[in-house]
């Protein structure tokens, strides 16, 4: 396969300087709302804060792909003095955590680096976060041209397969094509 320059867009994050504010989940959850910032639901937010104030633990974390298997990691980890498990680092919407789903239809969510025409210069979450603990960088890479990625209503689908059955979700289909 031939190889592509791609622009890679990434946000670095430093654990160390997250205070645990949220504001990143605000503003998330803001910028995606439906029309734009009309309502903040985190619940929504493709950036989540793992918290665990009692033992000074926040871990800023953003949503990644979905996947329809869950992992068989459940390794703990101790940095700096600080207690982690595996799915506080993992960026999968999957079936054994409700993390990165849309609360309402379960969908999976997935960090867009809040794209917008025109372009913003970085993500919302990055602009607001006061502490600096989220980097925004963008980076040339040279990778393999592959198949594309399935369009975001196949994931969806999949998703709603996934957690209700297909049987169930044509019936639902049928039913509401009738109306």
């Amino acid at each position: 396969m031939p190889k592509v320059m791609k622009k890679i867009k990434h946000i670095t994050i430093d654990a160390d300087k997250c205070n645990g504010c949220r504001a990143c989940e605000v503003i998330c959850s803001l910028w995606h709302a439906s029309p734009r910032y009309s309502s903040s639901n985190p619940a929504r937010s493709r950036i989540r804060i793992v918290r665990e104030p009692l033992r000074d633990i926040y871990l800023p974390v953003y949503a990644g792909e979905y996947t329809a298997a869950e992992c068989t990691g459940r390794n703990t980890y101790n940095i700096d003095g600080k207690k982690y498990d595996e799915c506080d680092f993992c960026r999968a919407s999957c079936p054994s955590r409700d993390l990165f789903k849309e609360p309402d239809s379960g969908l999976p969510l997935k960090c867009d680096m809040c794209e917008d025409d025109p372009a913003l210069e970085k993500p919302k979450c990055v602009e607001w976060c006061l502490a600096d603990a989220l980097i925004y960088e963008e980076r040339e890479e040279e990778v393999e041209e592959g198949e594309p990625n399935p369009p975001e209503l196949e994931v969806g689908v999949e998703s709603l397969i996934d957690k209700h059955g297909l049987q169930k979700l044509l019936e639902t289909i049928a039913r509401m094509t009738k109306s």
